[in-house]
């Protein structure tokens, strides 16, 4: 784990909204709900104009962990093509 990750959220959500993490998880190949929402996280601060770090990809946040590549398209284990 993460040694930067001091700090726990807990956030309540609907049945709704806990669906829409699951199905967003589920459809990126996301370890844990977690992870999904960390990348979410990660989504909106960038469209809310946060500097989220241009090129940063998952794998450096540590929500990954495929090493320096991270997911790509032409990864065996992922089946898909994003």
């Amino acid at each position: 784990m993460n040694d930067l990750r001091a700090e726990r959220l807990q956030v309540m959500l609907s049945p709704d909204e806990l669906a829409a993490v699951d199905d967003f998880r589920f459809k990126h190949r996301m370890p844990t709900r977690a992870a999904a929402v960390r990348e979410l996280l990660k989504f909106g601060l960038t469209a809310a104009g946060v500097d989220a770090k241009a090129g940063v990809k998952s794998s450096d946040f540590g929500v990954f962990g495929r090493g320096p590549e991270g997911h790509t398209s032409s990864d065996p284990d992922n089946g898909s093509e994003d």
